[in-house]
């Protein structure tokens, strides 16, 4: 077959990967996590046979201690999260006034005092207003919250999240039970279906595929975990409102770089800020929490448990999961991480594909 009709074949495959995936999107979400959790927990399944269990006994305990572990958040986390949810919903638009109204205050009285004359002889004495600064930033907030919930409509509507929350935590744990006990024979079909004459290149592009998704999603995983537990037990030991519940969600959303972080610091500031004024014990020991959680990720945790070699940009992974949730919902999110870096790995290989082509390096003959 020619290269042209190779290409255009997988092409086409890819398509219609794509649509089916679109056209299921609303269903896929239990079995894609099926599938990531299958991946991250086979090799401690073969890690329980090394030890002597046979693979069904090795997989039923995990599913078993899976159970466990989700008996212990709906029982024990849930209710708390619940209500800090319930809460902190009620109480946002007067967090967010206060904090306007301290800003406009401050920010006011700070022009007044070093540049009211300055912007006086400017004409420009409605900047130098409290009701001026406040409206100006009560359009800047306005616009923040309608592109957030803008943002957040995007991801749950797609894959009517709240349905599929309940799905997920019934269905993925038996169908995780099921693929862990055929996982062998899932990768050995797969391998048989690969053409003899590819099967050296695409063996070396499956392990490299397979060394960035298992740097990434075990170790990431495991320092989501950390901070999670770091950051929700930290405020609220310091005594901050919705502490735990602003902790739990930074440490989930720390899978997306910088997005976590940015979770903790702005919200534990502003519930601090405005919690505390005109006292700023409770934000230093906010900041406190916040700063050594981000120091122990960038220094201890990441280092050792995800690698520096992942070969996951920041910036191409920020983009593979807004693009993916914006087009496939919730279970766009979970397939996002593994796309890129099979995407990265596959650009990377055609790259050097291309640089030891004549097209590159102009061996060939003269078509000028």
């Amino acid at each position: 077959m020619r290269i042209e009709w190779q290409i255009a074949f997988w092409l086409l495959m890819l398509l219609l990967f794509g649509f089916g995936v679109y056209l299921f999107a609303s269903v896929l979400a239990p079995f894609v996590a099926a599938l990531v959790l299958g991946y991250i927990l086979d090799p401690v399944v073969g890690r329980l046979q090394r030890l002597g269990l046979s693979r069904t006994a090795a997989a039923l305990v995990i599913l078993l201690l899976f159970i466990l572990v989700l008996l212990v958040v709906v029982i024990g986390v849930a209710p708390i999260l619940g209500r800090q949810i319930v809460g902190f919903a009620e109480s946002l638009p007067e967090y967010v006034t206060k904090l306007q109204g301290l800003v406009s205050d401050e920010t006011s009285a700070l022009i007044q005092q070093y540049g009211g004359e300055w912007l006086s002889k400017l004409g420009l004495d409605s900047m130098t207003s409290a009701e001026g600064i406040q409206k100006s930033l009560g359009n800047f907030v306005g616009q923040g919250v309608q592109w957030f919930g803008n943002f957040l409509k995007s991801i749950w509507s797609g894959g009517q999240a709240l349905v599929g929350v309940v799905t997920l935590a019934v269905i993925t744990p038996v169908v995780t039970f099921y693929l862990l006990l055929s996982w062998p024979e899932m990768v050995s079909v797969i391998r048989s279906l690969i053409p003899p004459r590819h099967r050296a290149t695409v063996f070396e592009l499956s392990a490299e595929i397979d060394r960035a998704l298992a740097g990434f999603l075990r170790g990431q995983s495991l320092v989501c975990l950390f901070l999670g537990v770091w950051y929700g037990g930290g405020l609220t030991l310091i005594g901050l409102n919705f502490g735990f519940l602003i902790g739990l969600s930074a440490g989930l959303l720390s899978f997306i770089p910088y997005v976590g972080s940015l979770t903790a610091l702005v919200f534990s500031a502003v519930v601090a800020i405005v919690q505390g004024w005109p006292h700023l014990g409770l934000f230093g020991l906010a900041m406190a929490v916040v700063g050594s959680g981000q120091f122990l990720e960038g220094n201890v945790l990441s280092p050792k448990l995800v690698g520096g070699s992942v070969g996951l940009h920041p910036v191409w992974l920020i983009f593979a999961l807004l693009a993916f949730a914006s087009l496939f919902g919730f279970a766009g999110m979970i397939l996002a991480v593994p796309m890129a870096a099979a995407a990265g790995v596959l650009i990377r290989f055609a790259a050097r594909r291309y640089k030891q082509s004549t097209l590159f390096s102009g061996m060939g003959p003269d078509i000028a």
